[in-house]
């Protein structure tokens, strides 16, 4: 899953960094790729931790989003701790929300709190959102 590594452009400046880094050419055509992210991105923003009122990919819990080339998903991504009482039904959550964009493959998620998430991490419309400046 080499060929696309993209990260929410929300978060932190390291993230914008590695966002910006220029991907390993794809199979997939470049137009049809953009839509594909966008419409990943979109279904990401649809869940939500039930904690927190903003979704996770504002939140910054989204660290990596891989595309092969036969559109296989691969997301790396955390929770804001690790003794979140969604922990254990989260990663279905983002499989079935990534699993229903149109043209996408298999959906794999992985957690990770490496590194751990912080409020740094955090878009400016999550920070509007719940108030925290």
């Amino acid at each position: 899953m080499d060929d696309i590594a993209l990260i929410g452009e929300a978060n932190n400046e390291a993230a914008e960094a590695d966002a910006t880094a220029a991907p390993a050419a794809s199979a997939i055509p470049a137009e049809e790729l953009e839509r594909l992210t966008g419409d990943i991105i979109a279904a990401l923003k649809t869940v939500y931790d039930p904690e927190i009122p903003a979704d996770i990919y504002e939140l910054g819990l989204i660290y990596k989003i891989d595309v092969d080339d036969d559109r296989n998903v691969a997301i790396e991504m955390t929770l804001t701790a690790p003794g979140c009482p969604v922990a254990g039904e989260m990663p279905g959550w983002v499989e079935n929300a990534v699993g229903s964009v149109p043209g996408v493959g298999r959906v794999d998620v992985t957690m990770t709190f490496d590194p751990p998430w912080s409020q740094d991490r955090m878009s400016d419309e999550a920070r509007v959102a719940l108030d925290w400046y």
